[in-house]
């Protein structure tokens, strides 16, 4: 008979700045910036969509449709997601569909393609990729969210500017820049890049997006191209700041329900679980020391991209079953982290890829282990926590729903989600 920790169910409680009327705050966001100077009637203006999953979304980008309607404008959508999707035109739009921005709702056409046009070279001799239909508007509107990369560090991480080079650069641009770190810096690659996008591509606005800890909008700004490099480092100072986090750092056995594209770039967010540095290994500089992970499955809305797998030691066989392994590879190798396809130790249920994992945390008995079980890294506010995480601790900063109880698992050997 195995040995498992007794587990409590917690919530956490997190600042929730929060917009109440995001197609309201957007409208009068894009207002200030009098863009009715610039557009004439009748040019086109792109506007990208990218393959996170903001929340609101489809709201956001229908009000700005809305806003370069009221100007005369003739607004489209561009999928602006790298190689994410299959590294397909229709792949990449289904993807935006699948989070609600669909032609009938936003009130415009959708303009998919992988076709760039290499608009220029970066004084490094980097070539830059810009999406066709884009480079073919008359304006270009950038929406992204702001938050820290996965992968790297820096004064600007995620958000317009990644937009600008890997969202817009489709699968060559993202693959040309990926390549390029192996040479230059991020933040190098950002600079030069982005440069020559706004010199060149016709950028009229951005549309930044920062969430909470709920997963909820907490601030839109429409910003002006000039302003974009400094605008993005405040905001991603204030992303930094909302953002959830596992209530204890150290963690023996990190139990993740499901992982994807539309949670994070890595499928799980290494901001939350560590291994941002090392994927299987806690650096001195990442927020939590995972020594393992077990994934039990992918969101739907990822389609099979499995981007990610790679950083966990455990999973399911119906996970492994639910990968559609020609997208995982392809967003893998454009991104220069074919690691992060790999299949961890595969089990039919969650009894036994658990008891497995507690046999590899070392001299900690599996009853004393530090588990914790979450439904991805985008949803922080309650999750199960083991009892040692409370044992000789009178004081916490989370709320303890129920427990202690046994880690229950049903006849087919497999436990609840969070």
């Amino acid at each position: 008979m195995s040995s498992f920790p007794q587990m409590y169910r917690i919530r956490q409680t997190f600042e929730r700045t929060k917009v109440d009327d995001v197609a309201s705050e957007t409208t009068n966001q894009l207002a200030a910036l009098n863009l009715g100077n610039r557009v004439q009637p009748d040019e086109t203006v792109a506007i990208t969509v990218g393959s996170r999953g903001i929340s609101n979304i489809a709201e956001i980008t229908r009000a700005v449709v809305e806003h370069v309607k009221s100007l005369s404008g003739i607004p489209f959508i561009v999928p602006a997601m790298g190689s994410h999707g299959g590294a397909t035109a229709e792949g990449q739009k289904k993807l935006i569909e699948g989070f609600g921005v669909t032609e009938e709702f936003v009130g415009c056409e959708i303009r998919s393609s992988m076709a760039t046009v290499v608009v220029a070279e970066t004084s490094q001799g980097i070539p830059v990729h810009f999406d066709k239909y884009a480079y073919l508007a008359d304006h270009v509107i950038v929406m992204g969210r702001i938050k820290p990369h996965t992968g790297f560090v820096g004064e600007i991480e995620s958000g317009l500017h990644k937009m600008m080079l890997i969202g817009l650069g489709k699968e060559a641009g993202a693959l040309t820049y990926h390549k390029a770190i192996k040479d230059y810096s991020f933040g190098t690659i950002i600079r030069s890049v982005a440069e020559v996008v706004l010199e060149k591509c016709k950028v009229l606005a951005g549309i930044a997006i920062v969430e909470n800890a709920y997963d909820e909008t907490a601030l839109i700004e429409a910003i002006a191209p000039q302003q974009f490099y400094e605008r993005e480092q405040e905001l991603l100072k204030q992303a930094i700041a909302w953002m959830p986090k596992l209530p204890f750092p150290e963690v023996d056995l990190l139990i993740v329900d499901q992982i994807g594209k539309d949670i994070s770039g890595t499928g799980m967010d290494t901001n939350i679980v560590g291994r941002k540095y090392n994927d299987h290994v806690a650096m001195e500089n990442d927020n939590a020391d995972c020594k393992r992970i077990f994934v039990r499955s992918l969101t739907e809305t990822t389609n099979g991209n499995a981007t990610g797998i790679g950083l966990a030691e455990f999973t399911l066989q119906s996970c492994v079953d639910s990968i559609n392994s020609e997208s995982t590879r392809i967003n893998c190798i454009t991104s220069a982290h074919p690691m992060g396809a790999m299949i961890p130790c595969v089990y039919q249920n969650d009894h036994a890829a658990i008891t497995d994992a507690l046999k590899t945390i070392g001299m900690t008995e599996p009853e004393d282990a530090k588990v914790i079980h979450i439904k991805d890294t985008l949803h922080l506010a309650e999750m199960e926590i083991s009892d040692v995480y409370l044992r000789d601790k009178e004081q916490h900063e989370f709320e303890v729903i129920n427990g202690p109880q046994e880690i229950n698992f049903n006849e087919s050997e497999m436990i609840n989600n969070v």
